[in-house]
């Protein structure tokens, strides 16, 4: 367990705090000592419930991230010290929703430092995402969540220009493990649950990728805000390349199973090793190995199974989700 100390008592907003690495900030930010403040447009605590006891304690407001007015009247309510900015739509719901996304991705990120701004706040961590650098000249898939998430960066660099509003922005690679049940790259951990619960399930992709644990990506977020800033730097967020036939054996060996597969192309974003960068900056220990985290994944499968939270009816139906 970890201490913030400069953040002990003190109110964080959380924003996308019903999501993945959103339940996970929530998760450590109460281990440290700080009240973190849910904001998000979903009420669903199912993530935070499947990682921790007692989800229905956390301070939750029911908020729209593109509501400037609202997620100002938040921060001041709870009189917030710092800001997570993880709401945001990905690329299939990108795609999907072109003018929707853009208002969530975009719009909410303009809100996150403009209320920063005007409320003195110099703690502020964003995500990015690998999806970003796809947008230059290389060969990987440009897509509308990939430019929204370039502006966000941009607009970041000119907010600590024009008014010395500090951010780290973190760029992570594909998150795995417990609550990552949504989006293009989960399928991997949906394998693992399949395999878990004795179900079939075929991964949607094949090739190398390059993961970190959703608990070792909160921490980074969590960490770049119990720090006093300067700037608006970015930072790749990249731990261990593993190849999707590796995960598949993984699962079969463990779970003495011949239903998990993959098939298809590889993911059309870059899978690079960890250049150390944001560890260095932050202070912050390695990321566990894949070997470890999937380890430490089915640990908490099995965790949640005793609590009656997982149960086969659930993981049916997020199997299904993610056909």
């Amino acid at each position: 367990m970890i201490e913030f100390r400069e953040l002990q008592g003190k109110s964080v907003i959380v924003t996308g705090a019903a999501g993945c690495i959103g339940a996970w900030a929530i998760k450590l930010l109460l281990e440290g000592g700080a009240h973190p403040v849910a904001y998000d447009l979903s009420d669903n605590r199912s993530r935070l419930q499947l990682i921790m006891d007692d989800a229905f304690s956390v301070t939750w407001e029911f908020g729209d991230i593109s509501d400037y007015d609202q997620l100002l009247n938040v921060a001041k309510k709870y009189a917030a010290v710092a800001i997570i900015h993880l709401a945001a739509l990905q690329v299939p719901f990108c795609k999907a929703d072109p003018v929707a996304s853009t208002r969530v991705n975009v719009l909410g990120s303009i809100n996150v430092l403009e209320v920063a701004r005007q409320l003195g706040i110099s703690r502020l961590s964003y995500a990015s995402s690998i999806a970003a650098p796809a947008m230059g000249d290389n060969d990987y898939l440009a897509t509308l969540y990939g430019a929204h998430k370039i502006c966000g960066e941009q607009m970041a660099a000119v907010y600590w220009q024009d008014w010395q509003v500090p951010s780290v922005g973190i760029r992570p690679c594909v998150v795995y493990g417990p609550g990552r049940d949504q989006g293009m790259s989960a399928a991997s951990t949906i394998a693992i649950l399949a395999a878990f619960a004795g179900q079939p399930y075929r991964i949607p992709f094949t090739g190398p990728v390059s993961y970190v644990h959703a608990e070792d990506a909160a921490l980074r977020f969590v960490t770049a805000v119990a720090q006093e800033q300067k700037e608006a730097p970015v930072f790749d967020l990249n731990a261990d390349v593993v190849d999707t036939h590796d995960i598949v054996s993984m699962c079969q060996q463990r779970f003495e199973t011949e239903e998990i597969s993959a098939t298809g192309d590889s993911l059309p974003f870059p899978a690079e090793p960890d250049d150390g960068l944001l560890d260095s900056f932050l202070g912050t220990a390695k990321t566990r190995n894949f070997v470890t985290g999937f380890a430490d994944t089915i640990s908490l499968f099995s965790e949640a199974q005793r609590r009656n939270v997982l149960n086969d009816e659930l993981i049916s139906q997020l199997i299904a989700k993610n056909l």
